[in-house]
């Protein structure tokens, strides 16, 4: 029950404005914001870049999404996670592209037809984006807004 408290005091001290909330670091998410921005620049690349700019729009579609850092093996450091209520997506990234798979993209709609791959599954939707290719940030908001709807009960895929 303590635990519940300190959860609702710690969103109750998170920035009221849009604009600080997105550059303020989550509480409960520092060890891996701190992952992800080491990630970001070891990469050193358009692929860090790439990264960190659409984690700023992932971050800034809700206040509640948390960072985290899973998976990590030997033969590979971690992978970031954006969670609320449940994995919302993670972002991976390869030589030739970075890697949003959405954990339950195959029961979202994505009217701006953002997921280009991993099509075929019942469960997960990807985008993959190479380098130069513009984000429409509008339309990833959106879909994250509605992977976070999903998560929480409030829409049905």
């Amino acid at each position: 029950m303590a635990s519940k408290k300190s959860s609702k005091t710690t969103k109750a001290a998170r920035p009221a404005t849009k604009k600080s909330a997105q550059k303020a670091p989550r509480p409960a998410a520092s060890v891996a914001s701190k992952k992800i921005d080491q990630r970001t620049k070891e990469l050193g690349d358009w692929r860090g870049k790439t990264l960190e700019k659409v984690r700023h729009i992932i971050m800034s579609a809700d206040p509640d999404i948390i960072e985290e850092w899973k998976w990590v093996k030997p033969t590979n450091p971690g992978v970031p996670v954006w969670s609320h209520t449940g994995i919302i997506c993670t972002g991976e990234t390869y030589k030739d592209k970075v890697k949003l798979t959405f954990a339950k993209g195959a029961s979202l709609k994505d009217p701006a037809r953002l997921f280009n791959s991993s099509l075929d599954g019942n469960v997960r939707r990807a985008i993959d984006i190479h380098e130069g290719e513009k984000i429409n940030e509008d339309a990833l908001k959106n879909l994250v807004r509605a992977a976070v709807m999903l998560n929480v009960g409030r829409i049905r895929g």
